[in-house]
């Protein structure tokens, strides 16, 4: 990273400067070509200056995305049109296109916020609005989430389907379903936006938009993924 620069986005460990009067374009085509990925818009995220504050802007019409700040303990969730200031000195961001997860971050070198460290929480492992989850409930999410938990030195993974959750746990898709359900409706009543698709539905990209916030809001992670090959009691 050009540390002169003010802002930079690392992208796999693959770093780009964006310039004062750039409009820096992030998706299938632009500055930064994420995947040919045909999910992804051509043009889905930008990062540009306007009146001396940076923002992230979704520039796209379907997907939406995460975006958390370096230690997890804030969480936005960026909707079609909508655009946030880049406050912190790292921000990350974590988006699904079809059945891939991205996740890149945006690093400011001076910020306008600084953030101050918890001495409570010297790992910065803040789990946002405590939502308490059974054990099955913990196993649902662990075993959608596994791949992204898992990887190491990439910044793309697979969301599993709930068939394959399901044969993971051991569990029939019934159950597994059923489970899904009641996760998605507990953290919807927490407040976690992206869960459901209107009143009394479900949203169709649940699965994705679950392991987004449970993964970059550090519900899970991966010194919990030990628990998936532990049978979770009934609940």
């Amino acid at each position: 990273m050009d540390t002169a620069s003010a802002v930079a986005v690392d992208f796999a460990g693959e770093w780009f400067t964006v310039a004062d009067e750039q409009v820096f374009a992030i998706g299938r085509e632009g500055d930064l070509e994420i995947d040919d990925n045909p999910y992804l818009h051509r043009r889905f995220l930008t990062v540009a200056c306007y009146d001396g504050i940076w923002w992230l802007s979704n520039v796209g019409s379907r997907l939406s995305a995460t975006v958390t700040d370096g230690t997890g303990g804030m969480q936005a969730w960026l909707a079609p049109g909508a655009r946030i200031p880049l406050v912190f000195t790292r921000t990350n961001v974590v988006f699904t296109a079809g059945p891939t997860t991205y996740e890149l971050a945006v690093h400011v070198t001076a910020p306008p916020f600084r953030q101050e460290s918890n001495p409570n929480d010297a790992d910065g492992e803040t789990t946002i609005g405590p939502v308490l989850m059974t054990p099955s409930q913990r196993a649902v999410i662990l075993a959608l989430a596994e791949p992204m938990l898992r990887r190491e030195g990439t910044s793309m993974s697979a969301i599993p389907s709930s068939a394959a959750a399901a044969a993971r746990l051991g569990w029939p898709i019934t159950k597994f379903n059923r489970k899904l359900d009641n996760v998605c409706e507990k953290l919807d009543k927490s407040g976690v936006a992206g869960l459901r698709g209107g009143t009394g539905r479900l949203a169709t990209n649940r699965r994705a938009r679950l392991v987004e916030h449970a993964v970059t809001s550090h519900l899970v992670t991966p010194a919990d993924l030990p628990l998936l090959d532990v049978a979770p009691a009934a609940d």
